[in-house]
């Protein structure tokens, strides 16, 4: 029977976030979802929902999901519009929240590498444990962070969820139509042209891609590629090789920088900063190699982008990472700077690896899509609603 249900879409714009809330609404519309949805979002963000069936309805709340006024405001909101259901698609629920409600949590970095020590880390460990607890369901997006859920908060097993996600569509090129299909591959070249020169990029280059945070082991990954480049000067093919870094919170970061500086790199590593979307996929396709030595992922969405984009991957073996890429990358230890170079390497040089790679990637990308992701968490709303 069709429901009200309220999902929280404030984070729509967001990389990782909005990357979930968008294609979950569009997996929705593929499995002709019959329930109403109200899209509690900002007004500025409209356009975002453009395109959606009439039971799919934005409702405003401008209000961020921080600070202390939100704990009351918001569950207020929630209550004036007295859905069914609501649906928060991200660790970070009000105590007031009214029941019932299900919870997506991406990671839980905010305890395992970010709460620090002292009653500060305590108090945010129990504020997001009981946001959890009151949950009739927690989804987690791989099985790493289900454990992390299960171990860390306490909540029994039955009701913890494994749901992935999936790739952005955006990042697979594909063509929408006959004429788009005639006129794709000469649009995207020139595309790709254009963005690589306003750049300045005419070098071959190795990208990272994602936050400058201390989990994600950018040090080491910028000793590794000082060291490949020592080996490499002499190589006709990569005696250019540069280092990309993407990312839009370095100048929080310094150490990052003094690696750079200690590593004798200077000349050959780039910071980027944020990039709109479709820079992000010419970088990705352009790309020698993706690095992604992170040292925990709740599932670690760029290194699929990257074999979305036919680009070959080099990855940690921590957390979800193994559980998302399989055996589509060249898996390194992140603790072991030899061992990262000794990964870079092995793509750079070895073609039939290259080859091999770049085939398992797009392979792999298949296994995640949206319009299953949808019909699960479809398939948690409906076992709530039908107990409720």
């Amino acid at each position: 029977m069709p429901a009200r249900i309220l999902l929280d879409a404030r984070h729509v714009r967001d990389f990782g976030f909005g990357t979930y809330i968008r294609n979950l609404l569009r997996g929705f519309v593929a499995n002709k979802a019959p329930h109403e949805f109200l899209l509690a979002s900002y007004k500025a963000d409209q356009h975002e929902f453009d395109g959606l069936p009439a039971n799919y309805r934005r409702v405003e709340y401008e209000r961020k999901d921080d600070g202390l006024l939100n704990e009351f405001v918001f569950p207020a909101f929630v209550r004036k519009w007295r859905p069914d259901l609501t649906h928060i698609p991200l660790a970070r629920v009000p105590a007031l929240t009214p029941r019932p409600y299900v919870v997506t949590v991406h990671d839980l970095s905010s305890l395992i590498i970010d709460a620090g020590p002292g009653w500060r880390g305590e108090m945010r460990q129990v504020y997001l444990r009981r946001g959890l607890m009151r949950a009739e369901c927690v989804m987690a997006v791989s099985e790493s962070t289900r454990h992390d859920v299960v171990s860390l908060m306490g909540m029994p097993p039955s009701r913890v969820r494994r749901i992935y996600g999936a790739v952005d569509p955006r990042f697979t090129h594909q063509a929408p139509g006959l004429g788009a299909r005639a006129a794709g591959p000469a649009a995207w070249e020139h595309e790709r042209t254009r963005v690589l020169e306003r750049y300045q990029v005419n070098y071959p280059f190795l990208l990272y891609s994602g936050t400058i945070r201390p989990q994600k082991n950018i040090p080491r990954l910028v000793e590794a590629f000082a060291f490949v480049r020592s080996e490499l000067q002499h190589d006709e093919r990569w005696k250019d090789l540069r280092l990309l870094i993407i990312g839009d919170e370095i100048s929080r970061f310094p150490a990052v920088r003094q690696t750079v500086i200690h590593s004798r790199v200077e000349q050959y590593v780039r910071f980027l900063g944020f990039v709109p979307l479709d820079t992000l996929r010419v970088f990705y396709g352009a790309a020698s190699a993706f690095v992604f030595p992170s040292l925990y992922e709740g599932f670690g969405m760029p290194p699929l982008e990257a074999m979305a984009s036919g680009t070959p991957v080099v990855c940690s073996n921590t957390t979800s990472l193994p559980e998302v890429v399989g055996d589509a990358a060249e898996i390194v230890s992140p603790d072991n700077v030899f061992d990262i170079a000794r990964g870079i390497k092995e793509v750079l040089l070895n073609e039939e690896r290259r080859k091999q790679l770049i085939s398992l990637g797009h392979e792999r990308c298949l296994h995640f899509r949206w319009e299953e992701t949808a019909r699960e968490v479809l398939e948690v709303y409906d076992s709530l609603l039908t107990h409720k």
